[in-house]
């Protein structure tokens, strides 16, 4: 019985070592991940206006979308932020922001929206080359993410902000009352 528990301490002990060699050894290198937007989808979309628009806030071409972006297969998402007009790459999806838009802070209730298309690089059977397919294009509301939505089985993108100001809002009135009886004395 001795030399039974003699050889399972050699056996156990060898296990160890290899794996603990095995836990040495470096992560290998993620794989390069594409990020150019197709040609034939990089041409700007044009720039939509929301409906009733007077043209109050911050220019449509300074605004700033923050969209999230989930790959529901490995579950990572990550915040894209676009300009309207503008288009990002994240493997083989490509979201482009046409318009994005809030409602004014005096306007009761708050909203939040973006007019997206999402456009993803699939196969229709496994003879085919890839091609751009546009799984979605709409309002997206951050407020009302079920009105409506991107269905897709392995993407998902909602709206997060839309980065934009009113007339009345560069600088609180307590500040500038301040800034005014400081420049007097």
């Amino acid at each position: 019985m001795a030399g039974g528990s003699a050889r399972r301490a050699a056996l156990v002990s060898s296990a160890f070592a290899i794996a603990l060699a095995a836990c040495n050894e470096s992560a290998p290198e993620p794989e390069a991940e594409q990020t150019e937007v197709p040609e034939e989808l990089a041409q700007a979309a044009p720039a939509r206006a929301a409906p009733g628009e007077d043209g109050i806030g911050t220019p449509m071409e300074e605004r700033v979308a923050t969209l999230g972006l989930l790959n529901k297969r490995n579950n990572i998402s990550r915040d894209l932020e676009l300009s309207p007009g503008q288009s990002r790459r994240v493997g083989e999806v490509v979201v482009r922001l046409a318009s994005c838009e809030q409602t004014a802070p005096w306007e009761s209730p708050p909203e939040t929206g973006a007019f997206v298309q999402v456009f993803v690089e699939e196969r229709t059977d496994a003879d085919t080359d890839p091609r751009w397919n546009r799984v979605f294009s709409g309002w997206l509301f951050k407020n009302s993410p079920s009105l409506n939505v991107v269905e897709h089985p392995i993407y998902d993108v909602w709206v997060k902000d839309c980065a934009m100001s009113f007339p009345g809002e560069e600088e609180p009135v307590e500040d500038a009352e301040a800034t005014s009886e400081t420049s007097s004395t």
